[in-house]
């Protein structure tokens, strides 16, 4: 089951450029996700990190996993009344730099949903080499 970006932002409540989860390649709902995060040149966030030797910045990596996880919590119609709020990074490591023209293949695995609160565990890889991984928390908002 793919998700396209159109799919994704029917989920989340994010817009460029803060959405970074471009494609959905694999859902076990309630249980797995494995999406992408294509790392365009023309990002802003290049712009000053690092001019010349242009890195995607970490917490940016972290938010694409935790973003993927939001997607794996909520239905699709819930999202935009109910948007899932990252509670907890645990464990983070970061273990090689993503530069332009990488694609960051995540997947987020949901260890333990209990009423509102889940706990998952992400991983970006690059070509099949891990570049990053960590553990996670969230909580979905009650509408008021």
């Amino acid at each position: 089951m793919d998700f396209d970006i159109q799919d994704i932002q029917r989920i989340l409540p994010h817009r460029y450029p803060f959405l970074l989860v471009d494609k959905i390649i694999e859902v076990e709902p309630g249980k797995r996700i494995v999406g992408q995060k294509i790392v365009d040149v023309d990002e802003l966030f290049f712009k000053g990190h690092f001019p010349g030797r242009a890195i995607m910045p970490g917490m940016l990596i972290l938010e694409a996993i935790a973003q993927l996880g939001g997607v794996l919590c909520l239905p699709r119609e819930s999202a935009q009344k109910e948007p899932p709020f990252l509670t907890r990074i645990q464990r983070a490591r970061f273990r090689r730099p993503v530069v332009p023209g990488d694609v960051l293949t995540i997947t987020v695995t949901l260890t333990r949903l209990r009423g509102n609160v889940g706990w998952a565990k992400g991983q970006a890889r690059v070509k099949g080499i891990l570049v990053c991984d960590m553990a996670f928390s969230f909580s979905i908002a009650c509408a008021p």
